[in-house]
């Protein structure tokens, strides 16, 4: 090693070069002088990306928006409280590097063998799914192709990163067992010349997981510094093979010429509180968006949890707390699996983010405040939220928090509707007996004795309450979004293509967000666990995913006159705090153009000869076996894509009248109103009620003799 190579190391760069090797031993002197002189190559840029650190620092950028003072107030009493608040994730020195949120590409992951390709070191990553019917392309885990304690999983970070510490999993399967129970982590920066952690002078054993499922996470003794690092395998379940997940916890040093960490960087401008936020914490940061915005926010609960959590929802309206006539209303909700975090994340994010627009006077923000009636419920599962939050981001695994605390998942506890339509289709009971919407909840359902959910009583009790007319649930684990029917018509049918009257809308509505989204119509993203959603332009019929009866979607659609639709916003169910910004980027957009969608199709007022609002009159459109129903004011809105209709409005003693209406392509409803009279009959009912007279009927007798003029007998 000559001087002049020695001088290019700054006292930092010594530091973290002592620090990351300090405690470990080498194989041979000539390995450690190897390794060494390519960690000297490699930071000859170290003093430039110092610069370039302190550059990109809060207020390095002049562009970045400011957010105001009360906000900025929450922000900093928060992060003085995070130290007790914060949960496992961030325990850690450093954050994930990205194998679940498939930051880190299939060619960055290596193995020593591969049973076979479904089993490739590209399927191990953490919490990842293997298909229902396990193949040789989806499988659930790296599985090595022999059972030896010389097999290795690699993870090539592509440029010099501090690693911190190792999660891993044993296999997703329905079928086999496998996992590994201890490990051995050996690390490189050459990927020929490797180093085995040690304690002392004995190669560090960590003990790795105890069934297939629950994560385990090892954090080192003392933080390493390289480009690879491999998992080492040395026992496993008697009665299994050696399968892995793994996540790599690892920062990342600052490389200003690293082609891969420029081309994958994702920057935010919108200076938002993007954390993970308890139950607590939630309700707290509604409250300082609604001081900051008291004018067109509104604070509400619906209901509250098994657990006795109140389930909270925000407002963003022109005149918070009324509903008016005309301006339609929507919704998003997420959290009904309390484990998928990212949607409650994005509707506080969001939230957030119209506040601080309006104020700013953007256009786009202030119209649709102005024009819609927007709900925000962000957690409809606390109690299972709560669970997955205590124990953090990496390691509450791929179910903890999903259900309600009564075991219950809430997305699917709705009353099965599907199955009662068809079933009066198939008798031909529609519309004699029953109509094609609005159809009514089973009795059996509403009695307490019935397997329902609090939080699904109070979903249900809010969609009654209110006219609603587009709605989004926010889920996770995957990138698609989903669209009735979620039930196959076809009984026992695992999965068919099921749809609506409405497909063609549900359809566009599907495709609004999903083709607006940064990845969910990418053709070359890696698919998140089996299916490539990417070629089916990032959407899909429910049914023919996974048929499941009861689903919220289907449940909406048939018992109120909201189109409700799934947003799966991600691969990572619960992603690191570090991730929340480049999700938001991912899904801001998505988020604005669906909302804007509930402007699409017709709208307007059925009133009687006098000009009052009829509600509950029933607005049918030629050619669609699926009607809407008027609010209370006579109001209706009906989302349809572009064309010319033939819409009927019929109220009970009213007669029918049909006009036609004409939908454009340029974003705002069609004003369509009915004005509609009371029939003869109808009319004779109502005087006569008016005036408590009944109808007189005359003995037959009675009727002959005063049609002759004369008396009956006996009169």
């Amino acid at each position: 090693m000559t001087r002049q190579s020695l001088s290019i190391l700054t006292p930092l760069a010594l530091l973290v070069l002592l620090a990351g090797f300090s405690d470990f031993q080498l194989g041979s002197v000539g390995a450690e002088e190897d390794y060494n002189v390519q960690e000297l190559l490699t930071r000859e840029t170290f003093n430039q990306v110092q610069e370039l650190e302190k550059s990109s620092k809060p207020g390095g950028h002049e562009e970045k928006r400011q957010i105001p003072a009360k906000i900025s107030k929450e922000k900093a009493s928060q992060s003085s409280k995070k130290a007790d608040k914060t949960p496992t994730d961030t325990k850690s020195e450093c954050p994930p590097m990205g194998l679940e949120s498939l930051k880190i590409d299939d060619f960055q992951l290596h193995a020593s063998s591969t049973k076979r390709y479904g089993l490739g070191a590209h399927r191990g990553r953490l919490n990842i799914q293997a298909g229902l019917y396990e193949d040789d392309l989806y499988d659930g885990a790296w599985c090595a192709g022999r059972d030896d304690p010389l097999q290795w999983f690699e993870v090539d970070a592509r440029r010099l990163t501090k690693f911190t510490g190792v999660i891993t999993q044993g296999r997703n399967s329905l079928w086999s067992s496998d996992w590994v129970t201890s490990f051995k982590v050996m690390i490189s920066n050459d990927s020929h010349t490797w180093m085995t952690l040690k304690n002392g002078s004995d190669d560090l054993i960590f003990r790795s997981n105890r069934e297939k499922e629950i994560p385990v996470q090892n954090i080192f003794p003392t933080p390493v510094v390289s480009r690879y690092i491999r998992v080492n395998p040395q026992s496993w379940f008697p009665s299994g093979s050696i399968c892995m997940r793994v996540e790599i916890l690892g920062c990342p040093l600052p490389d200003p010429n690293n082609y891969y960490h420029r081309r994958n960087e994702v920057i935010t401008t919108d200076d938002l509180d993007f954390k993970h936020h308890s139950h607590k914490e939630m309700r707290q940061l509604m409250k300082v968006v609604n001081e900051l915005c008291p004018n067109i926010t509104r604070i509400y609960n619906i209901g509250k949890s098994q657990g006795g959590l109140k389930l909270y929802a925000i407002e963003i309206s022109d005149n918070p707390g009324e509903h008016e006539v005309g301006e339609p209303e929507f919704r998003y909700t997420a959290g009904s699996h309390g484990n998928e975090v990212l949607g409650r994340e994005l509707l506080l994010l969001l939230m957030q983010f119209m506040c601080l627009e309006y104020l700013s006077g953007n256009q786009r923000i202030r119209h649709l405040v102005e024009e819609t009636r927007i709900h925000l419920l962000p957690s409809v599962n606390p109690d299972g939220y709560e669970k997955a939050f205590e124990v953090g981001s990496e390691l509450s695994g791929w179910s903890l928090g999903r259900w309600s605390n009564n075991g219950i998942d809430i997305h699917h506890n709705f009353p099965d509707l599907s199955s009662v339509l068809w079933e009066a289709e198939a008798k031909k009971w529609i519309p004699r007996k029953m109509f094609n919407h609005h159809v009514p909840i089973p009795e059996w359902y509403q009695s307490k004795n019935a397997s329902v959910a609090l939080e699904t009583r109070a979903l249900i009790a809010w969609m009654e309450k209110l006219p609603f007319v587009l709605g989004g649930n926010l889920q996770g684990g995957e990138l698609v979004v989903t669209f009735p029917y979620d039930r196959a018509r076809s009984p026992g049918v695992t999965r068919g293509q099921t749809p609506t009257p409405d497909d063609h809308v549900f359809r566009w509505l599907a495709f609004s967000y999903a083709s607006t989204h940064r990845l969910m119509t990418d053709a070359s993203r890696r698919v998140c666990h089996t299916e490539d959603f990417a070629k089916e332009d990032g959407t899909i019929n429910g049914a023919s995913w996974h048929t499941a009866a009861g689903s919220m979607n289907d449940f909406s659609y048939l018992h109120t006159n909201c189109f409700e639709l799934s947003m799966y916003v991600g691969c990572d169910k619960f992603p690191h705090e570090n991730e929340l910004p480049e999700e938001w980027e991912n899904n801001r957009e998505s988020l604005l153009v669906f909302m804007e969608q509930v402007h699409r199709g017709i709208k307007g007022v059925v009133r009687d000869l006098q000009g009052r609002g009829i509600a509950n009159a029933i607005i049918s459109v030629e050619g669609i076996n699926h009607d809407v129903r008027t609010a209370a004011d006579g109001d209706y809105w009906r989302l349809l894509n572009p064309g010319e209709y033939k819409v009927t409005a019929r109220a009970h003693g009213y007669t029918i009248t049909t006009k036609k209406c004409e939908v454009g392509y340029e974003i705002g409803a069609t004003r369509c109103d009915f004005k509609i009279g009371r029939t003869n009959l109808s009319r004779i009912r109502e005087i006569m009620e008016k005036f408590n007279k009944q109808p007189i009927k005359f003995p037959v007798k009675q009727l002959q003799a005063r049609r002759s003029g004369e008396r009956p007998m006996g009169t």
